[in-house]
């Protein structure tokens, strides 16, 4: 089975070739420009270019005419030489991102970024966990990861860029942190087609590294509509079913609903930080809080504060009965976490 968010990917260098889909007279007649040769077959066709500027000065001219054209196209860019895979179609839109956003597609691809952890503690603030969080590689290029996650989406690669974050917060946790220490790693429901097969790798990971799978909590963060709650609640079988936690992240705030939560039971419950904020002295929030934590505990789930920046809002949710919690009141993201020991946990 393939995907194309699971084929290699290669960034454009030098010499290569262009290949469109479907081939139509309209398509034909915007390629026909002096000294440019095209050649075609059946169902497509091809332009050799000598460098990137040239491909995407081609793409352009092709993008200026594709609502025109009776369906929309599908591209390739393979190396001199290099045969075309039925796998590796991607839409003219993706191709011209991956080239305007040259340089965080390199990032993505060469995997210039790093994990950092930020310390999830208990009611006695003794540190249970970290949450691992994408950052710029040391001495690397500066990105957001908001920014980087969406160009990847715009570029066909956020499928690509999870799995390899995944794998990367599994490395480093394996580095820094002793058994029994929990490890919160995101993931995107929509870069996983299907669990089986797209999160083998992230498995393979564990067990390279001999690590627990009791250690490993698996998040939901998604901005954009889950739609398929089936789909989602397929994928928390096959983590569980290979002895690991899932959680829900941003309860209470987005489309992460209370409606979404009750209907997938996670294991871990993490509010909102809007709901935090502040929450010691807004009786609203503290209503909203309290329900969330009934409800949890109908089927189990275990509720974390998040975003906590004040000791009066820790002190408030501990009093309610939350007794796990994040935020920069106990520690930002760092490359490293702070020195142990640790107290022994099964959280």
């Amino acid at each position: 089975m393939n995907c194309s968010g699971c084929s290699p990917i290669y960034p454009i260098e030098g010499q290569g070739t262009l290949y469109l889909s479907p081939i139509s007279p309209a398509l034909l007649e915007a390629l026909q420009t002096p000294g440019r040769h095209i050649e075609q077959s059946d169902d497509m066709i091809w332009i050799h270019f000598s460098d990137v500027e040239e491909v995407q000065n081609a793409i352009e001219e092709i993008i200026k005419v594709e609502l025109a054209l009776p369906t929309p196209l599908t591209v390739q860019i393979k190396p001199i030489d290099e045969q075309v895979d039925a796998d590796d179609w991607i839409s003219l839109s993706m191709q011209h991102s991956r080239i305007k956003h040259a340089d965080l597609v390199s990032i993505i691809l060469e995997h210039q970024f790093s994990s950092h952890m930020q310390p999830i503690v208990d009611a006695s603030e003794q540190i249970i966990g970290f949450e691992f969080l994408l950052r710029p590689a040391e001495h690397g290029k500066y990105f957001s990861s908001y920014e980087l996650f969406e160009v990847a989406r715009a570029t066909g690669l956020h499928s690509f860029l999870d799995r390899t974050a995944r794998i990367a917060a599994i490395e480093t946790s394996a580095i820094h942190l002793p058994r029994g220490m929990k490890r919160f790693v995101n993931f995107l429901p929509s870069s996983i087609y299907n669990p089986e097969f797209c999160l083998t790798h992230t498995f393979e990971a564990i067990e390279r590294f001999s690590l627990d799978p009791k250690d490993f909590v698996f998040e939901v963060v998604e901005t954009e509509q889950i739609r398929h709650i089936s789909i989602l609640q397929h994928i928390f079988e096959v983590y569980r079913s290979r002895g690991m936690s899932v959680a829900l992240d941003d309860v209470g705030a987005g489309y992460s609903t209370i409606e979404l939560m009750n209907r997938l039971e996670p294991d871990f419950v993490k509010i909102d930080r809007s709901l935090i904020d502040h929450c010691d002295q807004d009786l609203v929030k503290q209503q909203q809080i309290a329900d969330i934590i009934l409800m949890s505990s109908h089927f189990g789930g275990r509720v974390l504060a998040e975003g906590i920046e004040r000791i009066e809002e820790f002190e408030f949710c501990r009093s309610i009965g939350i007794e796990l919690a994040q935020g920069y009141y106990f520690g930002k993201p760092t490359a490293q976490p702070p020195k142990g020991p640790y107290p022994a946990t099964s959280a």
